[in-house]
């Protein structure tokens, strides 16, 4: 059992350089820093580490941790083969490193929250385990080698919400006290699933289950450090049938322009590597409302847009989209939920997803304005 003094905790960190089924991967670049900076940074800032180090063969890798502010331990190059298993390069670290608990966090999860870290590190002191594995839930049917684990074939179905749920190794956290592992690996040859002594279970939920092992990980992981720093652009939003709301979908960007009397446009020119804006209004019948399309990529258009005064676009509301307008020249009405307000030369526009809006030319000239959006996005025009 784990002693009631003082005990001095040690956050071990490994990453081999050597990833096979993702080249270099705790070096790959995710949300701007490199895979392991993320595990870095909230052992860190969990504050409860007497000493954190990066544990790798690598010195491309040791340059991570010097640059994040945390130790680095070379590990020998026997112990970073695909044939060393963590039992090995765990008996090398302890024996180098000293301390009383060591806690090992893999970079291949890089959600995990400095609360998790927290909570883990906690209940294993409060708990006086000897070993503590972290483990994920899966509350569902299972099967073991084609067999039921948490059910019966011939009973009635039961709702997932009722069963017992299955855990399976969450692997981000584990920790062991050192005199205990030691023992383990003396008696046993292994100590990394606990062995003799107390093991307890920590359960990790939500974003800090992904773990990166493939490619498509990666782009998962983007979009979840994406979801978790900027949680108000993921909105809860609901079906709504538009008959009973007698609106309209509109997609196509030519034909809504035609709409809303456009007379020229210009689609040949887009994505050019540099333009000047002046040039293409002088270029365009500025007689005549007209429009240019300067951008259209996978991520955002923006088109040039010229109207008479007393011409404008129909009121509509985009329901998954926030676009923005920069006017170029001349004076507009700018009509939002109901709320009228004058924009004009030099004033950025923001509407956000779900208002409606519309725009009206003011003034005794064209005016110009330049719309950011995107060219798939659903215009949506309800009854007026």
């Amino acid at each position: 059992m784990m002693p009631l003094t003082p005990l001095k905790v040690i956050c071990m960190i490994p990453a081999r350089l050597g990833s096979k089924r993702v080249i270099k991967k705790n070096l790959r670049m995710l949300a701007g820093k490199p895979l392991i900076a993320w595990s870095i940074e909230a052992a860190r800032a969990s504050g409860v580490f007497d000493e954190i180090y990066v544990n790798s063969e690598a010195d491309e890798i040791g340059a991570v941790a010097q640059e994040y502010s945390v130790k680095f331990y070379k590990r020998p190059e026997e112990f970073a083969t695909d044939t060393a298993n963590n039992d090995a390069f765990l008996l090398d670290f302890i024996k180098k490193n000293k301390g009383d608990v060591l806690v090992q966090l893999l970079p291949t999860s890089p959600l995990i929250t400095t609360e998790e870290i927290k909570g883990f590190v906690s209940e294993m002191i409060a708990k006086q385990c000897d070993t503590l594995v972290s483990v994920v839930n899966h509350q569902i049917a299972s099967l073991y080698k084609e067999k039921p684990i948490n059910f019966e074939i011939l009973d009635p179905h039961k709702s997932s919400q009722g069963m017992t749920p299955v855990q399976s190794y969450a692997t981000v956290l584990m920790g062991w006290h050192y005199e205990n592992f030691l023992r383990n690996m003396e008696k046993r040859g292994g100590g990394y699933h606990g062995g003799e002594g107390k093991t307890g279970y920590y359960i990790i939920k939500g974003l800090a289950t992904i773990d990166i092992d493939h490619e498509e990980d990666f782009a998962l992981a983007e979009v979840a450090m994406h979801y978790r720093n900027n949680p108000q652009h993921f909105e809860t939003q609901y079906y709504e049938p538009r008959k009973m709301k007698k609106e309209q979908e509109e997609v196509n960007v030519p034909a809504i322009l035609v709409k809303d009397g456009i007379e020229q446009c210009d689609f040949a020119h887009e994505n050019s590597p540099r333009v000047h804006v002046p040039d293409i209004i002088a270029s365009m019948d500025n007689t005549k409302s007209w429009c240019w399309r300067v951008i259209n990529t996978e991520n955002n258009s923006a088109t040039l847009l010229s109207q008479m005064p007393g011409e404008g676009n129909r009121l509509h509301y985009h329901p998954n989209w926030t676009e923005w307008w920069y006017i170029v020249k001349g004076v507009w009405k700018w009509t939002v939920d109901g709320q009228e307000l004058l924009v004009k030369e030099g004033d950025i526009v923001c509407i956000r997803k779900g208002q409606r809006h519309k725009i009206l030319a003011m003034g005794d000239g064209p005016a110009i304005r330049l719309a950011v959006s995107r060219a798939d996005v659903p215009h949506i025009y309800p009854e007026e």
